[in-house]
């Protein structure tokens, strides 16, 4: 395993050799063999080689409530990087002590959850559970990709000139505004990406027309081999790509075809992406198809802080505004609710620091309600996309809700989008194109959507709530046939289409057009609210201040609007249910309503 080498971990690397002490004199805990995965401690005891483990420490970093108030995307990822990064460093120093001892060259720290990698035997098990500040100790399977259905006809690129998806979305009609996601950046993590492929390179952010610059755009998070699995192809024990490689690669094709819908590129008679002029990075999280917890989360910890392409130097301020995750780690190929947990974590983490994770629902519809059914889609605070069919209808693979799989019963997907029969690139020497059906091309539909909208109002940037709350709210209105629980006839949203079909041209029409507040009114979303409520400024007034009342007329809140900021976010989980008075104030004009809060 190789370590991770960063500016953060070798400070803390500093510390532990300041602080060292015996191992003997660590503090134990008498319940230590409950931390571990029962089938973990089984395969350690009857393994003749160490196995693979995840130690999640118990102290974790809460980002979301502050991380709210904060505006601006770089300042809200600046923020929850700091707090990630300050919280492992200070609980981390007894355990990467442990494996200092012990095994000097076998972990890995990471700090978008608190936890690290590494190798044990039974007897290094034991010792690490009972470290008091270890919460649980879990293995870290190969985890099978769903892969999407090849369509055998209509594969060739001269076959289409404008793809389906789009125009079921009307995204054309968001170019013919002049809208084609410029100064949007997009991530992925996937089975690689060919960045070469002519549908790609133009939009490879590592790419200016002439020179190439991988630092920041791109990471490996296959540092081994699934030597496990047999992948189909003849290839157990190898990689196409090789590991660790420092340029983007792609050992199928996979995340190749995704981001071709993202932000593809061809010519005039062929167009494939949604946002063809949004720049893409890309982080590898699968060996052939077959990635595990821990390069899930290395992925969406890189998102967070992209590093150069020696994983040093990390950066907030590169984050991504959105990224695509068509893959899936379902509990029958090795994935349980423990270490749903932690990858829920990174996916949180990663929204409050301003940045929209859209993931794909799985493709497991065909056995009914129920079948979103793994991580990422099963998440709350994943936004997840269900497939739909050139005839408006869902497809018949796209899973469906209630999630059912931890006891949430959440309503699943939240939106759905085009999926069946796309037309995007594939990993081929002679940059090919292929059709593939599956949830995995639906997703990307979406994470191009969420360019359109940022680049034609760049003030959305960060503002996740309000990015999803305007795609859901524009859909194209579907009911689903198949009634799963909680859902009753000509119910939106529902657990087939979510709030329905995705349209481009309804959203940037939400966002741009005047007619939609020709009073100068601000619009304040969702009302009710729970814990947090919108507010969009009309640019009649230069708002300089939100204050918030309650009932009696009590000033409860109030803060300064940034100067050219027309969307806020408010969080306000911890006010008591009840109505609630703003008052907007600007140089020469207030602004006047109120909210309920459930």
């Amino acid at each position: 395993m190789k370590r991770f080498k960063t500016t953060s971990i070798l400070l803390l690397l500093t510390t532990i050799l300041i602080s060292w002490k015996p191992t003997q004199d660590i503090q134990t805990s008498a319940n230590w063999k409950d931390k571990i995965v029962p089938n973990l401690w089984q395969e350690a005891q009857q393994s003749s080689k160490p196995v693979d483990v995840f130690v999640l420490l118990k102290e974790q970093a809460e980002v979301e409530v502050v991380a709210r108030t904060i505006q601006v995307k770089e300042a809200k990822a600046a923020y929850v990087f700091k707090q990630l990064q300050q919280q492992a460093a200070q609980t981390q120093i007894r355990l990467l002590q442990l494996l200092e001892d012990e095994t000097p060259s076998n972990y890995r720290a990471y700090w978008i959850v608190n936890g690290v990698l590494t190798k044990a035997d039974a007897q290094l098990l034991e010792k690490m559970a009972q470290l008091e500040e270890v919460k649980a100790l879990m293995p870290d399977p190969w985890v099978a990709l769903e892969q999407p259905t090849r369509v055998a006809s209509g594969s060739a690129k001269t076959d289409v000139g404008l793809e389906w998806g789009l125009d079921m979305m009307d995204v054309e009609l968001v170019w013919e505004r002049g809208i084609r996601g410029a100064g949007v950046v997009v991530g992925g993590q996937d089975t690689g990406y060919n960045w070469e492929h002519e549908a790609l390179q133009g939009s490879y952010k590592g790419w200016d027309g002439a020179n190439t610059d991988h630092n920041y755009h791109w990471h490996d998070a296959i540092h081994d081999l699934n030597t496990l699995h047999d992948d189909g192809t003849g290839n157990l024990g190898s990689n196409p790509c090789g590991l660790d490689v420092t340029a983007p690669c792609d050992d199928v094709f996979h995340g190749t075809h995704t981001m071709g819908t993202i932000t593809g590129i061809v010519n005039d008679t062929l167009k494939i992406g949604v946002a063809p002029d949004a720049k893409w990075i890309g982080c590898r999280n699968m060996d052939r198809g077959w990635g595990k917890p821990s390069t899930y989360i290395e992925c969406l910890e890189w998102f967070l802080a992209p590093t150069d392409i020696n994983n040093e130097n990390p950066d907030p301020s590169k984050a991504p505004h959105v990224i695509n995750n068509s893959w899936g780690c379902p509990e029958q190929e090795g994935c349980f609710p423990s270490n749903f947990e932690v990858m829920e974590m990174a996916v949180n983490n990663l929204r409050a620091a301003g940045t929209v994770v859209v993931v794909s629902a799985g493709n497991s519809g065909r056995d009914g309600c129920y079948t979103v059914s793994s991580p990422p889609a099963i998440f709350k605070h994943s936004f997840t996309v269900g497939a739909t069919n050139s005839q408006d209808s869902i497809a018949k693979f796209s899973s469906l809700g209630p999630v059912n799989v931890d006891e949430s019963f959440r309503m699943k997907p939240n939106i759905a989008a085009p999926g069946v029969g796309v037309l995007s690139a594939i990993n081929s020497s002679n940059d090919g194109y292929a059709r593939y059906s599956g949830t995995s091309m639906a997703g990307p539909h979406i994470a191009g959507l969420v360019a359109l909208m940022i680049s034609a109002r760049p003030d959305l940037a960060g503002q996740v709530d309000a990015i999803e709350h305007l795609i859901m709210e524009t859909a194209v209105t579907k009911y689903g046939s198949d009634l799963c629980e909680f859902t009753v006839s000509e119910q939106v949203p529902n657990n087939t289409y979510g709030y329905g079909r995705a349209n481009a041209a309804r959203v940037i029409n939400k966002l741009l057009d005047p007619s939609d507040n020709p009073n100068g009114e601000a619009r304040v979303y969702p009302n009710p609210f729970q814990s947090y409520f919108l507010v969009e400024l009309p640019s009649t007034i230069e708002a300089e201040q939100i204050l918030l009342y309650d009932i009696n007329g009590h000033l409860i809140y109030e803060k300064t609007i940034p100067e050219n900021q027309s969307l806020l976010s408010l969080s306000l989980a911890h006010l008591s249910s009840g109505v609630y008075f703003y008052r907007i104030k600007g140089a020469n004009d207030t602004l006047k309503g109120k909210v309920l809060k459930m």
